[in-house]
């Protein structure tokens, strides 16, 4: 047992997205001293509509957060796949109880970051506006260096960026690999109309291109715009080349492509590019450093980021907590733990349908119709279950989630911090 007089151990959290806030909470309430390190130079209020399925339900739960999220959910009733006349061919309905192409809980990724952030503890040190350029570890902690110049030693230090992780690139960089899927894919927001509905409309065009629009509680709409291509650097362009390219490929392209490009013009601020990858990182830890959320196991589309950086948040803090209180304690033993409960569970969210994103984005007229025939199928009431258990990425191997005694006395509907 470690003396009444022993440190906390220094904890350096990096990410202040969803897994990053999530840690900090459960880890000052664990007893760790904790540091919260954000790129940016204020939070990040934008964002599509992300998902929270599964155990992800139970973390925010456990959180006290689940009636808050409950009341901010965007409103979205289903998924529908139209025709370029807009007319629905498949439908899927947001059924209660369930999580299809349409999950229970819908939410902007902007307000349940800024919910998180609001109830990291007064006493979590956030820092925005710096970065990790260097740390170097021995066995008893890790001399950090930051691009504002500033050096800090940490007893342990926990990554939860995003897929493009730099901490990883510095610390994990010859365990990680990366798996292209073959599409770049557009977000942004545009002006809701009279007549535009509450489901997530999904259109398939030819040449590689499909366009969707779903709803918000902003009184506004998520559009994105994607594509089939190889890796082009499209990504790292700036935006008015990026929206130039985007014209070029959706000429003719039909159903509201002019009307979503036109929206994302509009608001350039809200408008941003990511290719479809995944990060495969064959360990999640080394020494006194480990990864979480994105960053340890980026999956790429299939609507379990959200819930998977919830729940290897919550799994992370709860193994420390065991048996790393006090600076000095070795994380080994946590690190494992962690790691074995979520490695299959994680694996698994990475599986994409056959063919994955590319095929989800034919070059020719007979491959819309297939994949059009594909959706009709399974959208029929007989099947649908069926297919939402293979067609989409669920949670299988679903670990048993321990009872952590740092997120039993959370309190429903209590704030500790406001930005």
């Amino acid at each position: 047992m470690n003396a009444p007089s022993a440190r906390p151990a220094r904890v350096l959290v990096t990410g202040a997205s969803i897994a990053g806030p999530a840690l900090a909470w459960g880890l000052d309430r664990a007893g760790f001293d904790v540091t919260l390190l954000e790129r940016s130079d204020r939070q990040r209020e934008a964002g599509q509509n992300i998902d929270v399925r599964g155990l992800g339900r139970e973390v925010v739960r456990r959180m006290g957060l689940e009636d808050e999220v409950m009341a901010r959910l965007t409103g979205e009733q289903g998924t529908r796949f139209v025709q370029e006349s807009g007319r629905p061919y498949a439908e899927f309905p947001r059924v209660e109880g369930q999580d299809g192409p349409t999950a229970e809980v819908e939410i902007l990724r902007g307000v349940l970051a800024g919910m998180l952030m609001d109830r990291v503890p007064e006493g979590v040190e956030v820092r925005y506006g710096d970065l990790v350029t260097a740390a170097e570890q021995d066995p008893a902690g890790v001399d950090v260096r930051f691009d504002g110049g500033a050096q800090g030693r940490y007893d342990l230090v926990l990554v939860a960026e995003g897929r493009s992780s730099r901490t990883r690139r510095l610390l994990f960089d010859e365990w990680t690999t990366y798996r292209d899927r073959g599409v770049s894919i557009t977000y942004g927001t545009i002006e809701r109309r009279d007549g535009d509905t509450d489901y997530w409309d999904w259109f398939t065009g030819t040449g590689g291109r499909v366009a969707s629009i779903r709803p918000d509680d902003q009184g506004t709409l998520r559009a994105s715009l994607s594509f089939a291509s190889d890796p082009i650097g499209f990504e790292s362009l700036p935006v008015e080349s990026q929206l130039s390219i985007l014209r070029e490929r959706f000429a003719g392209a039909g159903w509201q492509s002019e009307r979503i490009l036109a929206g994302f013009e509009a608001r350039p601020e809200e408008f941003y590019a990511q290719r479809m990858n995944q990060v495969v990182v064959s360990r999640w830890s080394t020494g006194r450093v480990a990864l979480v959320g994105d960053a340890a196991w980026g999956s790429g589309p299939t609507g379990m980021g959200t819930t998977l950086a919830l729940v290897g948040a919550h799994v992370l803090t709860g193994e420390l907590a065991r048996d790393v209180r006090s600076a000095g304690d070795s994380p080994t033993a946590a690190f494992d733990r962690y790691e074995r409960l979520l490695r299959r569970y994680a694996d698994s969210a990475q599986g994409l349908p056959p063919g994955g994103a590319r095929a989800l984005h034919p070059s020719s007229r007979l491959g819309v119709r297939a994949v059009q025939a594909v959706h009709r199928v399974s959208a029929l009431p007989a099947l649908q279950g069926l297919a939402q258990r293979h067609l989409l990425t669920s949670a299988r191997h679903e670990p048993v989630l321990p009872d952590y005694p740092f997120a039993q006395a959370a309190e429903p509907g209590s704030t500790h911090r406001r930005r």
